[in-house]
């Protein structure tokens, strides 16, 4: 889909989504022969994740090692290595611990998520109390 047609589905502006692009966030998946954005299902998927996250006060920089987590965790539970283990000895690393790092990673995303979720609660129950003051002179 274009770049028009993802900003339709998302509510974002062709501006947000070119900002995107250009600092790495999300990039489309190819290109017209035009040379438009051309964007699957997958990039839109990707795309919700990070408008989910914007109102909860996450930065760029968050957002983009959130979806790193989880595409090397998605990647991880995709992959296959061999049953003696020679696969992540020879690369340098212990996929076993590298797995849990990534969890780790994103457990603690979970958490912060929960907790700025809690502050923006707190915040609409006040909004809610200033309008029934509001209402009530």
């Amino acid at each position: 889909m274009h770049i028009g047609a993802l900003a339709e589905r998302t509510g974002m502006s062709l501006r947000t989504l070119r900002h995107y692009d250009e600092t790495g966030l999300l990039k489309p998946s190819g290109r017209s022969e035009g040379g438009f954005r051309l964007y699957t299902d997958d990039d839109l998927a990707r795309l919700l994740v990070i408008r989910r996250m914007k109102p909860l006060g996450f930065s760029l920089d968050e957002m983009a090692d959130l979806l790193e987590v989880v595409d090397q965790l998605r990647a991880s539970a995709g992959s296959t290595g061999s049953a003696d283990g020679a696969d992540s000895a020879s690369s340098g690393y212990n996929a076993a611990d590298t797995h849990g790092s990534l969890r780790a990673r994103l457990d603690a995303y979970v958490e912060s998520a929960q907790e700025r979720r809690a502050e923006l609660a707190r915040k609409l129950d006040m909004a809610d109390e200033f309008i029934a003051l509001l209402r009530s002179t």
